[in-house]
């Protein structure tokens, strides 16, 4: 359930984030960081922390641990390479032996009963 709520969160963290780094305005041309232009540092007049700069930053620490918090949550039990411990082995099973019909091997047939005479009559001794 937290991994869920989490995972939301997050989502909504990255399309924030996406929104308010479309919003700011540039910072000049990429030749003023080239000394084209005729700015004074390498990107342009720096001016104040604006409300979507500072926006930014909360919102870009927040994308960072939201990342390491669902790789954490979200690795499942099996092993770690960091931790070292293995995951448990499969199970093997035995290979089956092969099946065999009643009828190739007349040792394991089941003996079938000597038939009864009706009553009142005796039996008939072979000949």
């Amino acid at each position: 359930m937290l991994y869920y709520a989490l995972s939301t969160f997050y989502v909504l963290t990255c399309v924030i984030l996406l929104l308010v780094i479309l919003l700011q305005q540039g910072k000049g041309d990429m030749a003023a960081a080239f000394g084209g232009g005729g700015s004074q540092s390498a990107f342009g007049a720096r001016a104040g922390a604006t409300v979507l700069s500072k926006a930014t930053a909360i919102l870009s620490v927040l994308f960072m641990i939201g990342a390491m918090a669902l790789s954490i949550m979200g690795r499942g039990g099996s092993g770690s390479v960091v931790s070292g411990t293995a995951p448990p082995p499969a199970p093997i099973s035995a290979p089956k032996a092969p099946a065999t019909t009643p009828a190739a091997t007349p040792a394991t047939a089941p003996a079938t009963p000597p038939a009864t005479p009706p009553a009142g009559t005796t039996p008939q001794q072979p000949k």
